[in-house]
């Protein structure tokens, strides 16, 4: 049975996903200037790719605020820098930020479950995206355990 969408709860939470993914670009664009070694190449090429991806899920974020009426937030999601900057260093920061925005997407979800096909289809699609990352951290991880 279908239930009235939380207006104001639903954007709340995509301002906050916005913000999050928003940090991301940013944080994948500083991980990929950091990354040093004989693995350079392709793990710049990985961050770089994440940041492109961050940045196109915040405009997806902002494009469904913009249509329940909200007001897309200008904050990123503040950060650490650790300085902290070996290879491990960062896929495990990497890895903690996407169990983060994990943990975001399933409150979206929580919220519009029943209320909304569309928003519940696109927050199950965003969870599936971000299992999928960090399944991927944890086996680049791996090499280094």
């Amino acid at each position: 049975m279908m239930q009235e969408l939380d207006q104001k709860k639903t954007i709340d939470i995509l301002n906050t996903i916005m913000e999050f993914e928003l940090a991301g670009v940013v944080r994948y664009t500083h991980y990929s200037l950091m990354v040093t070694g004989p693995n350079r190449i392709p793990i710049v090429g990985f961050f770089k790719a994440q940041a492109s991806e961050s940045l196109l899920h915040a405009q997806q974020v902002g494009e469904i605020l913009t249509g329940l009426d909200g007001h897309p937030t200008l904050r990123i999601t503040p950060m650490e820098e650790t300085y902290k900057h070996s290879v491990k260093d960062i896929l495990a920061e990497s890895l903690s930020h996407e169990k983060k925005a994990l943990e975001l997407y399933k409150t979206l979800l929580d919220t519009v479950t029943n209320a909304s096909v569309y928003l519940e289809e696109f927050a199950r699609g965003m969870i599936g995206q971000e299992e999928l990352h960090n399944l991927e951290l944890k086996k680049m991880l791996r090499d280094f355990s």
